[in-house]
């Protein structure tokens, strides 16, 4: 866009700046068979009239002039001059009869309507001034635009095109720009939501590596006393070993503190051990006895899993029943869990909820926190509804530990199944 504003004017108002080339009239955001209801309406603006004239050549004057109308819906600055030109020419060439003569004026007024929908402000009134101004100008010089009231009229239908096109043209910047902050807003909620899932599930990891670096510096430490006269240098080794476990747990104590700095007001995160599918079966007895009716199968050999893998998957079954419990009640549900060679599959399904589900409070996050504990262990998962009008949750977590880290790489946000509800 221009910053100086005589190049503006020049870019909305000259014919042939490619800017001007071509400014269609959007549709309106109604349904369907309605969104080309304006342009429908131009269209029979135009043949209404065009059906004035007094005689022939008056009305294939009125026909040309009315179509500048149809014009307008796409190139409105050339529909402009060639209705003001076409106005003049009329006006000269062969004045209305006193019946007739306002309709040369309705004609651009509704043309300079179509301009001000679709340029700015400042150029589409620089344009209403220059034909305001030629009325006058013609009736001074004996041309047959009418009385003097006439003209006073016209250049009143002039500004009201102007101001009312100008109004809509405004609300629907406003309506576009909301839109675009009301876009901007969501994303940046999922980019946040995203974002504390995983400082959550960090958190919970914690455990985890803790233990195993604790064990590497345990073993590193007793391991030149499990064999008689160990070499110097393997004692030098193990012993640097077990300084960089050290060093390392000491930074994953740091990186836990930066994780665990709540808000004010908020809770103190919880230092409990982190579950396992071991205790799948107390999460389930915890289900029945709040009234869902839940049964699991085991398909496969029942084996331990690694400490992150168990977390996960205990997890996404907790939340995947606990989104049943709160959003399907009355309806029954399975947990499955397929031990593979390489992954766990772990599939938890609901039927159709029997009654309407209260208000549920809540930041509705589960489904994303479930997608981000899959994604941690380079696994899949899917969420949606099933044909029978319930839910199903499915995650595929590998087992065997990856030979290159694995980031999630999938957008912030969420997709259209991305619902914290199984019903």
């Amino acid at each position: 866009m221009p910053d100086h504003p005589l190049k503006a004017l020049t870019a909305d108002l000259l014919p042939h700046h490619p800017q001007a080339a071509a400014r269609t009239l959007p549709p309106l955001t109604w349904p369907r068979p309605l969104r080309h209801l304006p342009h429908a309406l131009v269209i029979l603006t135009a043949v209404a009239l065009s059906a004035t004239g007094a005689d022939m050549t008056a009305r294939l004057l009125a026909v040309t002039h009315a179509a500048t109308l149809a014009l307008a819906l796409r190139h409105p600055v050339q529909a402009c001059w060639l209705s003001l030109a076409c106005f003049a020419g009329i006006t000269i060439g062969h004045p209305p009869t006193q019946d007739n003569e306002l309709w040369v004026w309705v004609v651009h007024a509704c043309v300079l309507f179509l301009l001000a929908l679709r340029i700015p402000l400042p150029s589409a009134a620089v344009a209403t001034a220059v034909s305001a101004a030629l009325g006058p100008a013609l009736k001074a010089a004996g041309a047959g635009v009418g009385s003097w009231s006439t003209v006073a009229a016209g250049t009143a239908f002039f500004g009201a095109a102007l101001l009312a096109g100008a109004v809509r043209r405004g609300r629907r910047e406003d309506r576009a720009r909301l839109a675009e902050q009301m876009a901007a807003t969501a994303h940046e909620r999922a980019q946040r939501t995203v974002l504390e899932e995983r400082a959550r599930i960090a958190r919970e990891l914690h455990d985890v590596v803790a233990h195993h670096m604790s064990l590497i510096s345990i073993q590193a430490d007793a391991a030149p006393y499990r064999v008689p006269d160990p070499p110097r240098e393997l004692v030098t080794e193990l012993a640097a070993i077990r300084a960089n476990a050290l060093e390392g747990l000491a930074e994953l104590r740091r990186l836990l503190g930066l994780l665990r700095s709540d808000a004010p007001g908020d809770t103190p995160a919880d230092t409990t051990p982190q579950p396992s599918l071991a205790q799948l079966d107390a999460l389930l007895s915890q289900l029945r006895a709040a009234g869902l009716p839940v049964a699991a199968r085991v398909e496969g050999t029942r084996r331990p899993l690694p400490p992150g893998v168990e977390l996960s998957a205990y997890r996404i079954t907790q939340e995947a029943l606990s989104n049943t419990l709160r959003h399907a009640p009355g309806t029954e549900a399975t947990v499955q869990l397929a031990y593979g060679h390489a992954a766990l599959t772990l599939r938890v399904t609901n039927g159709r909820p029997a009654r309407p589900a209260p208000p549920s409070p809540g930041a509705g996050h589960g489904v994303t926190g479930m997608r981000e504990r899959a994604a941690m262990l380079g696994g899949d998962f899917a969420a949606g509804p099933t044909p029978d009008g319930g839910y199903e949750v499915t995650a595929t977590l590998p087992t065997t530990p990856a030979l290159t880290p694995t980031t999630p790489t999938a957008s912030a946000s969420p997709s259209p199944t991305d619902k914290d509800t199984p019903a």
